[in-house]
């Protein structure tokens, strides 16, 4: 295998331990790389003002991938207090630095998937027709717009003159809103492009043919929500018409899909959605599959930029256990989406297979998987710190 380099963002709190694993895992597997780390997240938003400095953005437009652990985000007013006092006065205002990535790059697609491991106690079961348990195969990937919509940080407080002046356009707005105080309004926008809207709903498409999944869900609210919605719905079936007439098209509301999918989730394949609906809806059906300790994503641009990451926040309270307790695969399914984004399917199927037999034998299992709340005595009862879990998928790739 060709050696390239990779971008490592350890980000805060527990993103710097469990990239470091996932890394244990990409070498144990015969994967060679050269990494250079990307100064991301809280602590330089707190001494620099950014969280997201141009070295780190030159870095990855260099080398194209990079590999994100995870970030502390709080708000603004929050971060205000917590920013060096002498940057305090400079008008600096603190943005997300992995909105700020995706944007930046144009890392418009993201996927997401969401599969059952066997043996893992913490699958969703509900009761059959006659109350025995039943135990559905959850195989979803979400493709989530990733770069517009209510993320695209279109938004104000107090409107300016042209935005107030805009609205007052809209007889809704002011019918509704016209009595309100300008001062007491806040505006954000849910903004779609026709071309970043084809762009995800035909990924989703290939990918649903490439895969053999038999649909591809929309997930919205264009009954509500019409334009922008309504524009998706729109496009969706002209594209599966024009394009993927072998690929059935549904069509969900994202209100009626978190209903469902407790219902009958292994009915669902492809799933995609705007940029706030795909991300509660990938949490939603990460959820049926274990949490966030088993949810990955991988986020890329047209031209090549490949960012993967799990979608776990920095969790700054496990961090600073003398010993980590933290699940470390959803960290390592992140770094396996990143070897198939470049090729290496191979590595990335040996790796899965080895965390998959782990959670199926499970005699290794970390405190989420045995249902015990997150402290350091966790231990005590038998749980794998981060470093055991990581530990046994090496053993099992060792052995195969």
């Amino acid at each position: 295998m060709a050696t390239r380099t990779i971008v490592k963002m350890p980000g805060d709190g527990i993103g710097k331990i469990v990239l470091e694993e996932a890394v244990r895992v990409l070498e144990a597997a015969g994967f060679r790389a050269d990494y250079v780390e990307g100064d991301i997240g809280w602590e330089f938003w707190c001494r620099e003002g950014n969280p997201l400095p141009e070295r780190t953005l030159e870095l990855i437009g260099k080398h194209k991938i990079g590999l994100f652990g995870a970030i502390t985000s709080k708000p603004k007013d929050e971060a205000l207090e917590e920013l060096d006092p002498a940057l305090r006065d400079k008008g600096l205002v603190y943005s997300s630095p992995i909105v700020g990535l995706r944007q930046h790059f144009n890392l418009d697609i993201c996927v997401r998937p969401c599969h059952t491991y066997p043996g893992n106690p913490l699958n969703f079961i509900r009761r059959g027709p006659t109350g025995e348990p039943e135990e559905p195969v959850v195989d979803v990937v979400i493709f989530r717009q990733n770069t517009e919509g209510l993320y695209g940080g279109v938004e104000w407080s107090n409107p300016p003159d042209q935005v107030y002046e805009a609205l007052k356009t809209h007889p809704k707005f002011v019918k509704n809103f016209g009595h309100v105080p300008r001062e007491e309004l806040s505006v954000s926008t849910r903004i779609f492009s026709k071309k970043a809207t084809y762009r995800i709903l035909d990924a989703a498409f290939a990918y649903a043919r490439e895969n053999g999944y038999r649909s591809v869900t929309l997930c919205e609210k264009p009954n509500v929500i019409r334009e922008t919605s309504g524009m998706m719905y729109k496009l969706a079936r002209e594209i599966r018409q024009n394009k993927y007439p072998d690929i059935e098209l549904w069509n969900t509301n994202i209100d009626a899909q978190m209903m469902w999918l407790t219902k009958n989730p292994e009915d669902y394949g492809v799933i995609v959605a705007g940029n706030m609906f795909g991300d509660i809806v990938s949490d939603a059906f990460a959820g049926l599959i274990g949490g966030l300790g088993f949810a990955c994503s991988a986020q890329f641009s047209a031209d090549g930029v490949g960012v993967f990451e799990p979608t776990h926040g920095s969790a700054p309270k496990y961090a600073g256990y003398e010993v980590s307790i933290v699940n470390p695969v959803a960290m390592i399914e992140a770094a396996c989406m990143m070897l198939d984004f470049i090729g290496e399917k191979e590595t990335a199927g040996r790796i899965r297979k080895a965390i998959a037999e782990v959670i199926l034998e499970g005699k290794v299992r970390t405190y989420d998987m045995m249902k015990l709340p997150g402290a350091p005595s966790v231990i005590e009862h038998g749980a794998a710190t981060t470093r055991q879990m990581t530990d046994a998928i090496i053993e099992k790739l060792n052995s195969a």
